[in-house]
């Protein structure tokens, strides 16, 4: 079952895909939500194949898979396409299969998407340097954010913040001013979990240990070595990261109203942005590196990246 962080309401359960799609599936029926996690649980390691006609399915050929158990399968995988329970009114049948066909119809592949996507192929897409989402977001917290007290350290509802990805995710119109997303929160929370969600954070893996390197020199020589690490850094990656730590010197310089500082900024924002590719030795080291990197970048800004 999904955790309570994930949402509130009862019979709720995670799914997780291999292209890295995370869907909750809920019912108020204990029997309706206890068949789809007895089917989903038993087909979870086989392959299907969506089509227009519904689920088609693919049992793979295996010595280790008995006959038995692929017919079982195969049993499983036709209930799982035409479950129908006696106990489901048909107003919840058609609510349920306009929310199925609603996600199918938006279905798109991890490569078109905006949550998850490689930044270098996302920015190419839309022909700039910067995502119009990173973008969009920074506009709109400074119009009505930068006061607000815990900016970005305060979570927002996280099931409203999903709602907000797969809306970025799924091309729909996407307004920030819209009353759905009016806690400001929601917002600091999308653009935070875009972050987290790149294949390859905005420090890249493989100038992880140099920058950890760079901050532990002499303070003299620890801005000169990350401004060089940074202009080694792809073009988006640079441009990307200029607006998004000038955005939040914003946040700081505002910090008697929103109570943020350089180092709480940092705190924020040390493990999302900067992190390596496989966690070795002490992870609270790691951690305070992070938080030194951002938080130097911060506080010499106009010294890396110009005024």
């Amino acid at each position: 079952m999904a955790s309570k962080d994930k949402s509130s309401k009862k019979n709720v359960f995670e799914l997780k895909t291999r292209q890295g799609t995370e869907l909750l599936i809920q019912s108020d029926n204990d029997a309706v939500i206890n068949d789809w996690f007895k089917v989903l649980s038993s087909t979870i390691s086989n392959q299907a194949v969506e089509t227009d006609e519904g689920i088609e399915e693919e049992v793979p050929d295996s010595p280790g898979i008995e006959k038995q158990d692929k017919e079982k399968d195969q049993k499983d995988l036709k209930k799982l396409r035409s479950m129908k329970v006696s106990s489901i009114d048909s107003s919840e049948q058609k609510k349920t299969k306009k929310n199925l066909k609603k996600v199918h119809l938006k279905n798109k592949s991890l490569s078109d998407q905006v949550f998850g996507s490689n930044l270098a192929n996302l920015c190419q897409r839309e022909n700039g340097t910067v995502p119009k989402f990173v973008k969009l977001c920074i506009e709109h917290v400074e119009e009505h954010g930068l006061d607000v007290d815990g900016i970005y350290r305060v979570s927002g509802n996280l099931a409203v913040v999903q709602k907000l990805r797969f809306a970025v995710n799924h091309d729909e119109k996407l307004d920030l001013n819209d009353s759905k997303w009016e806690d400001i929160h929601v917002i600091t929370g999308a653009l935070k979990m875009f972050f987290r969600e790149l294949p390859e954070p905005l420090f890249t893996f493989n100038h992880f240990n140099d920058f950890v390197n760079a901050i532990k020199q002499e303070p003299r020589q620890r801005v000169a070595a990350v401004k060089d690490l940074i202009r080694q850094l792809p073009k988006p990656n640079q441009d990307t990261m200029q607006i998004l730590f000038r955005h939040l010197k914003r946040v700081i310089e505002n910090g008697e109203k929103n109570r943020m500082t350089y180092q709480s900024i940092a705190i924020v924002f040390g493990p999302t942005l900067l992190k390596p590719e496989k966690e070795t030795g002490n992870i609270a080291v790691h951690t305070v590196y992070q938080n030194q990197i951002v938080e130097l970048i911060l506080l010499e800004l106009n010294s890396i990246f110009g005024r």
